[in-house]
């Protein structure tokens, strides 16, 4: 009998006591979600500097494993040696922050300089406008009584623009401001994490090995390998991402920069520039850069700005079917809709930053979760199976693979 079995017994009390236990949790959530959620971001800001460090200390961890795979290749000296990691982490700093500076350098006073000149042409066609209604004689026209009839207020209409015109600027000097403020009032923070990323840096193999030591000690065996798994798997798919991403916004905006070239398109390198940085954005980077692109080129002519929308559109779909799948969606293997989800998801949480992140984060989730599904899927499988049941479950793998890149 089942109340016969002690081993039962005790699995049924322990499986009531988990239910219980987590009945008591759930509720205990709900009820105080607003003290748990200020907890939470008390203990997020607690520890802010130090998420700004790990975060930057893995991005960074891209280009100084390239710079160290190539710095002192040739005849290494233990003085060398030495010298390496300092130096490839110095040289990581200067390519990862030169690019984006470089990139708002030339960027920010042209698309500064293109907003006046889009004001002043429209003002100045205000003002054309006026003029022409005072001076045209609408009853030699076809249809003149009607058109006269048609009374605007082009002066007014222009008052009213230049207004608009200043309050807009005033608002985006005050969010400047504001932006500026909140920089300055977190600079603190920021150089306390870009300090511990460096020490990351520096350690990171004395790290690796002090928390794989850690968790193997203080967890049970079987959690601390999954942990351990998770966390290689997470890492090795977010250097995968970011240096495919890299390679594919640096051939982007280089093909961008050569078209625009060939066919005369005013500010060719700088909206390359501004494309291949955007890029590193999936799906939502291409949207802002024809955005800017075309606004910017819109000030030097209108049939050149529309050229540039198509030819970028294009160049973005064989971006999208060739190019993107062989450099990075062949690495991360996450399908475009959870792509477009994990930005959006990252979006709202960390703004940009969050964008950035938001795909390697769920394509590591996805590829845990999958291992895990086959784990069970495999372990539910009746041991006399027909054969012809695993190859189709290959197969099946195999047409989900195909399609996910």
């Amino acid at each position: 009998m089942f109340f016969d079995n002690r081993e039962k017994r005790k699995q049924l009390a322990k499986w009531v006591i988990g239910v219980i236990a987590a009945c008591i949790l759930i509720f205990l959530g709900v009820r105080y979600i607003s003290s748990i959620a200020a907890a939470v971001s008390w203990l997020v800001h607690l520890v802010r500097p130090l998420l700004i460090g790990v975060v930057l200390a893995l991005i960074l961890n891209v280009p100084l494993g390239m710079f160290e795979r190539r710095l002192f290749s040739k005849k290494p000296t233990p003085k060398k040696l030495r010298a390496r990691r300092p130096l490839a982490i110095v040289l990581s700093l200067v390519l990862v922050f030169g690019i984006f500076v470089g990139v708002a350098v030339l960027v920010i006073p042209e698309f500064v300089a293109a907003v006046r000149v889009i004001a002043s042409m429209l003002l100045s066609t205000m003002d054309q406008l006026a003029a022409f209604e005072s001076q045209m004689d609408f009853s030699r026209l076809p249809f003149g009584e009607y058109l006269s009839r048609i009374d605007i207020d082009w002066l007014q209409l222009r008052a009213e623009l230049e207004l608009w015109f200043k309050q807009a600027g005033s608002a985006i000097m005050d969010r400047a401001a504001g932006v500026i403020g909140s920089v300055a009032s977190s600079v603190i923070d920021s150089l306390i994490g870009f300090i511990f990323s460096i020490y990351v840096l520096a350690n990171k193999e004395k790290l690796k090995r002090q928390v794989s030591r850690l968790i193997r000690v203080w967890l049970p065996e079987k959690f601390g390998g999954k942990l351990i798994h998770a966390a290689r798997v997470s890492a090795d798919i977010f250097r995968q991402f970011i240096a495919g991403q890299t390679t594919e916004a640096i051939i982007l905006g280089s093909l961008c920069a050569v078209g625009m070239w060939i066919l005369q398109i005013p500010y060719a390198p700088m909206v390359g520039a501004l494309v291949g940085v955007m890029a590193l954005i999936p799906y939502v980077g291409a949207f802002i850069s024809t955005a800017v692109g075309a606004f910017m080129i819109l000030t030097v002519s209108p049939i050149k700005a529309l050229i540039f929308v198509v030819f970028l559109l294009a160049l973005q779909q064989i971006e999208g079917n060739l190019i993107y799948p062989k450099v990075v969606g062949a690495k991360i293997n996450l399908p475009a809709m959870w792509v477009l989800a994990a930005i959006t998801v990252g979006g709202n949480l960390a703004g940009p930053i969050g964008m950035l992140l938001g795909v390697p984060i769920a394509s590591a989730a996805y590829a845990l979760l999958k291992e895990a599904t086959d784990r069970r899927e495999q372990a539910k499988m009746p041991a006399d199976a027909p054969p012809d049941a695993s190859a189709h479950k290959t197969a099946e793998k195999s047409d989900e693979s195909g399609s996910n890149a």
